[in-house]
């Protein structure tokens, strides 16, 4: 089965369980997602199935959005309400102007430092793996930047928010750095996706809607997102038999397409992608990925 498919990623479980069960409904065995999603976290996640998996670099770059709930009082290690305490338990006597003057500096381009329970590897070994062992994690900060980010509410110990953030940004580190401007101490504590990229919730599946469709494919494949709506900004461009003979076996070929961008879908009919090509001069283009 080739497609990119929308789940919506239910608490309690990783996205990497959630692509287990993918691989067990379709039968599928290449099946990647697009950002990893913490087991907490709920929400938007694409997952790139079959050949499609081939089209995982150009997702990469793509900005998410979140909203969710910034818990203070305590941090801990995980910067999320998964992780054990982490220093003093304090009572906060904070109001929701003074929230968002501390939010006010999360904005913009910023150097951040990822968790030390993350994904970021080490020497090659993931960070969390070293963290769990006790050994120590020495992570660099990485560049990133948060578009947009809104204290929408505060009660009692707890702030409601929205954000924007470019790939690679970890909305834990923002609410344990807040804490920490705050001088109280704080953790995320609520995280729901509502965007990555173009794809929001509207286009998400619950997880559990997929699974009597095992078996059927043609059924499931109803689900996927139509293959035109991928990667916006690169053209859609058909071709005859002989061209896209040729791209098919990575020679180059003429195609009717005048808009100078420098990639372009390739698809023979209207929904079979055969692959991204790459403009050499004019309408001659050569294939980068082949669907085959």
């Amino acid at each position: 089965m080739n497609g990119l498919l929308v789940i919506d990623k239910p608490g309690g479980i990783t996205s990497h369980d959630v692509v287990n069960r993918l691989r067990r409904i379709t039968g599928e065995r290449s099946i990647g997602h697009l950002g990893t999603l913490d087991p907490m976290a709920t929400g938007v996640l694409p997952l790139l199935l079959g050949k499609f998996t081939r089209l995982a670099q150009y997702f990469s770059a793509t900005e998410k959005s979140y909203s969710g709930s910034i818990r203070f009082g305590y941090a801990t290690d995980t910067y999320d309400a998964d992780g054990e305490v982490s220093g003093e338990r304090v009572c906060p006597s904070l109001t929701l102007e003074a929230i968002r003057s501390a939010a006010s500096r999360f904005q913009g381009e910023m150097d951040q430092l990822p968790p030390p329970f993350s994904a970021k590897k080490i020497a090659g070994t993931p960070a969390y793996k070293l963290a769990r062992a006790g050994k120590p994690v020495e992570l660099k900060t990485a560049k990133i930047c948060i578009r947009s980010f809104e204290i929408t509410a505060f009660d009692g110990d707890e702030a409601s928010f929205t954000m924007s953030v470019s790939a690679g940004g970890y909305v834990r580190s923002v609410a344990h750095e807040l804490g920490q401007d705050l001088k109280c101490g704080a953790h995320l504590s609520n995280l729901r996706r509502t965007q990555a990229g173009v794809f929001t919730l509207d286009d998400a599946q619950r997880l559990e809607e997929m699974e009597p469709f095992s078996g059927n494919l043609a059924g499931l494949e109803n689900y996927c997102i139509h293959p035109r709506s991928l990667l916006t900004d690169m053209p859609s461009v058909g071709g005859d038999v002989v061209s896209l003979g040729r791209l098919r076996n990575g020679a180059q070929a003429n195609l009717p397409e005048f808009s100078q961008a420098p990639l372009v879908k390739v698809f023979a009919g209207q929904k079979e992608l055969v692959g991204i090509a790459r403009r050499v001069a004019g309408t001659l283009f050569q294939p980068v990925v082949v669907m085959g």
